[in-house]
């Protein structure tokens, strides 16, 4: 057994999985496609799916990757709150976290938390958490 991916579903997919390109440098795996039919609503058990996606590759990670799915019917919701059950977040380890806090948000991501330290005075970590800008939750870590 091995983990394989991390689905989101996205409002807009391309906007989406760009944002992950240029700010973390995430790159396609895939040229993005389209997918419908009776498999796919039989697999997802969504009636009629129609599906644009996107595959992209993680910085640093060989094998497990990055889905971004764009249902043509989708049922909007608010942002998620870090507490809530369910999906939590996406972390990525920096080198500069706070110029990497600058670019999600100059790339129209928000901020939710400010940077902290939560290592020791020998190994010091510093985190802090963000939007993208669909509203998914982000971790950045600098150690």
């Amino acid at each position: 057994m091995k983990f394989s991916h991390v689905s989101m579903v996205a409002r807009d997919r391309d906007r989406l999985a760009d944002f992950y390109k240029r700010v973390f440098g995430c790159e396609d795996r895939v040229e993005r496609w389209r997918m419908s039919g009776g498999h796919i609503s039989k697999g997802t058990g969504v009636p009629n799916a129609g599906i644009h996606a996107a595959w992209l590759s993680l910085p640093g990670v060989e094998g497990p990757f990055l889905e971004i799915f764009q249902y043509e019917d989708f049922h909007d919701r608010p942002s998620p709150l870090v507490n809530q059950p369910g999906f939590g977040h996406l972390c990525f380890e920096v080198e500069d976290i706070h110029a990497t806090s600058a670019t999600v948000i100059s790339e129209g991501g928000s901020p939710l938390g400010e940077i902290t330290d939560l290592g020791s005075p020998q190994a010091p970590v510093l985190c802090v958490y963000l939007r993208d800008p669909e509203g998914n939750i982000l971790e950045l870590e600098q150690r």
